[in-house]
């Protein structure tokens, strides 16, 4: 039999190492529950992060997406507005009139006290006859511009690049009904086909095939029509006609101060395929008629005979060489009240004690009670 004071020690510590081993378990587990519980909260938090983050990416992609997109959208949008701004500028530039008040389109124009005056000849070379276009003006597209009329109704510069496409394919019409600046109809014997004046096209209808177009004509002289400018447009017109080339073409009006006609125009042309091989001059056409004196401030015009015609180096008078010579010499018959210029025939066959010389004012002498000659109609 077993001793009961030794059982029931025993007994005793067996049952406090039961519930010290309970304790231990019980421990251990609240400690893995709390370290479960640690665990699944730092997951949840990373779980969190993550998807904060994710979130987050996605908004800032979301968001630089769009900006990306916007701004590539208004890049764009501005460069292609740009693009079609510049295009435009572009073309306006070669097909519109502001052409006009640029530097290239009115070239170097040469000054009138360069240009000697009218002794005969229809034109003149001017500048080498090297025509004043540049580099950038150079180009194989067809255009032509015309300026406005200024303040008094002038015509200006007009300029063309011409080519077979701006050509004329009919005949050309009236253009009687138009009346350019300093414009008469006046008529005299000594002038082939008796009209003094012609209705000039500045740029010839043959080039670009404008007709009645009031800033592409111009009050000239029929000799400065037909032996100066009509010359140098058909040298134009047959050179593209037979090349289908192009040919920078430019005609320039010269005024002197207010004066309603123009001295005379500066014609330029270059023919540009060939770099001017086929055509390359400059040249200044006189608005002048040999024999017949012209006042180029209002078109007033007279004419000379057969004597004046021959001694005369100048059949062109401007409003400031009129004042000029607003004292002349003349010679005046005493007996018949008549009076001459110098060189008049008819003083040749005055008596010396009937001869007047007198300096003045042709008003002067009629005040006088003189009468003009009527051979040399002072």
């Amino acid at each position: 039999m077993l001793d009961k004071n030794r059982v029931i020690p025993l007994l005793a510590i067996f049952i406090l190492l039961v519930i010290g081993q309970i304790m231990v378990n019980d421990d251990a587990r609240q400690q893995k529950d709390y370290t479960d519980k640690v665990a699944t909260e730092e997951i949840t938090t990373e779980n969190t992060d993550v998807i904060n983050s994710a979130d987050i990416t996605n908004n800032a992609s979301a968001t630089n997406s769009a900006d990306i997109i916007n701004n590539a959208s208004t890049t764009n949008s501005a460069d292609i507005s740009n693009n079609a701004v510049t295009t435009e500028l572009e073309e306006t530039t070669i097909d519109d009139s502001e052409l006009i008040s640029s530097d290239i389109i009115h070239g170097n124009v040469v000054e009138l006290e360069f240009i000697p005056p009218f002794s005969g000849e229809a034109y003149i070379e001017v500048d080498s006859n090297i025509p004043s276009f540049t580099e950038a003006e150079l180009t194989t597209k067809s255009f032509e511009l015309y300026s406005e009329l200024d303040d008094l109704g002038r015509p200006g510069v007009a300029y063309a690049c011409v080519g077979i496409d701006i050509m004329p394919t009919e005949e050309r019409g009236e253009i009687g009904q138009i009346k350019p600046a300093g414009w008469h109809t006046v008529k005299y014997d000594c002038v082939d086909g008796r009209y003094l004046y012609n209705r000039c096209h500045i740029i010839g209808y043959q080039l670009t095939g404008e007709n009645s177009n009031i800033n592409n004509l111009m009050t000239g002289t029929r000799y400065m029509n037909v032996q100066g400018m009509l010359i140098f447009e058909e040298l134009v017109a047959d050179y593209v006609h037979k090349t289908e080339n192009h040919v920078l073409y430019r005609v320039t009006p010269i005024y002197e101060g207010d004066n309603l006609l123009a001295t005379g125009v500066q014609i330029e042309a270059y023919s540009v395929e060939d770099a001017g091989k086929g055509i390359c001059f400059n040249v200044f056409c006189y608005n002048a008629q040999p024999g017949v004196v012209i006042d180029l401030s209002n078109g007033d015009s007279y004419v000379f005979d057969d004597h004046a015609t021959n001694v005369t180096t100048q059949a062109m008078v401007s409003e400031e060489a009129t004042e000029q010579l607003a004292d002349v010499t003349y010679i005046a018959n005493k007996n018949s009240y008549k009076f001459h210029y110098t060189w008049c025939p008819s003083v040749e066959d005055m008596k010396e004690k009937n001869k007047w010389y007198y300096t003045g004012t042709r008003e002067a002498l009629v005040e006088l009670g003189y009468e003009p000659c009527g051979n040399c109609m002072p």
